[in-house]
């Protein structure tokens, strides 16, 4: 039985992601901790590079213009929002954002103050996971405990 999860998440959990995070384990309901990252800048060519693999074209050509980084007021909102979504599912949950740091570091932090698993919620990151660069490849390599990496409102498993 996992008593403590950590999240890393790019944006806020929807209502189904909470609802498949707490059922991993259910009946029990672990203790989250969510971790939103702020002030990430991703490499331009790496996003065309992933939205062109999905066929998003749209998507590719905003990203060739760039994109503002998300603020901490943003991913502040995102913890909190993700808090609601799983304390409405009965399961306790803690949150903080990641500011100007490495969010594998962060998770770091996360086990050594007591969480057994790791789940990292991202839209697919085509580069990223192919080249096991993605947050999840990163901690599995760095970390000693079980980490699942699905992707933002689907079941799929990254």
């Amino acid at each position: 039985m996992v008593q403590s999860v950590a999240v890393l998440t790019e944006r806020a959990l929807s209502a189904a992601d909470a609802r498949r995070l707490v059922a991993l384990h259910d009946p029990d309901r672990p203790a989250v901790r969510v971790l939103v990252p702020a002030g990430r800048r991703r490499n331009v060519l790496v996003d065309v590079l992933d939205h062109l693999s999905l066929l998003e074209l749209r998507e590719a050509v905003g990203a060739a213009a760039g994109h503002a980084e998300r603020t901490p007021a943003e991913a502040a909102a995102d913890v909190s929002a993700s808090i609601d979504e799983l304390t409405a599912l009965g399961c306790p949950a803690t949150g903080e954002v990641v500011d100007g740091k490495d969010p594998v570091t962060a998770l770091t932090g996360a086990v050594a103050a007591g969480a057994e698993e790791i789940v990292v919620v991202t839209s697919p990151h085509a580069v990223e996971d192919t080249l096991h660069r993605d947050w999840a490849s990163v901690a599995r390599e760095r970390l000693g405990v079980p980490v699942l990496h699905v992707y933002a409102d689907s079941s799929w498993v990254g």
